[in-house]
């Protein structure tokens, strides 16, 4: 007696066996499908529907599917947007306290938060100006005890008064 087994029962293992992972593969790619247009889409139709076409048409139906299915994730996508508003919040240069870094509206005086001084007022037209500056820009004034680098103080109210003094030239 022979104790190989026959060729045709051989065949039929491994028909069985390459049956078996099409079945397998064909429901792991279901699976995959479902799962992964739940997270591209926020519709659960859409999700069965992208599932039931991979189900009817296996392997055409993954090429379809692939080629239809949104680009990102809904993950991506909301780390996109907040990328986005991060870059747009950097470009409206947010003015932010130099004591405690919170959000400041260009009008404040004073943080509301830790009290630290934003900005100082003219003494002589009362618009605020930056800490820093040793002259108002608005009316010229300078800061009481504040030296002018370069000019003094009636230099430089003489430039303005020049400044204002000269006529506009006519378009007559």
């Amino acid at each position: 007696m022979n104790s190989f087994l026959p060729l045709r029962d051989v065949f039929l293992v491994l028909t069985a066996w390459a049956g078996a992972f099409l079945v397998a593969l064909w429901l792991a790619v279901m699976v995959w499908t479902y799962r992964d247009m739940r997270a591209r889409h926020r519709d659960r139709w859409a999700a069965w529907f992208a599932a039931l076409s991979v189900a009817l048409l296996f392997l055409p139906g993954v090429v379809v599917y692939l080629l239809l299915r949104p680009r990102m994730t809904l993950e991506e996508a909301y780390q996109k947007a907040l990328e986005e508003e991060a870059l747009l919040e950097a470009l409206e240069e947010v003015q932010r306290c130099p004591g405690c870094t919170r959000r400041v509206q260009p009008d404040w005086i004073l943080c509301p938060s830790c009290f630290t001084r934003l900005k100082k007022a003219c003494h002589q037209c009362g618009k605020l100006m930056e800490l820093s500056w040793t002259l108002c820009p608005y009316c010229g004034t300078p800061v009481p005890g504040a030296r002018v680098e370069g000019t003094t103080t009636e230099d430089a109210l003489r430039t303005l008064a020049l400044d204002v003094e000269a006529p506009e030239p006519s378009s007559e």
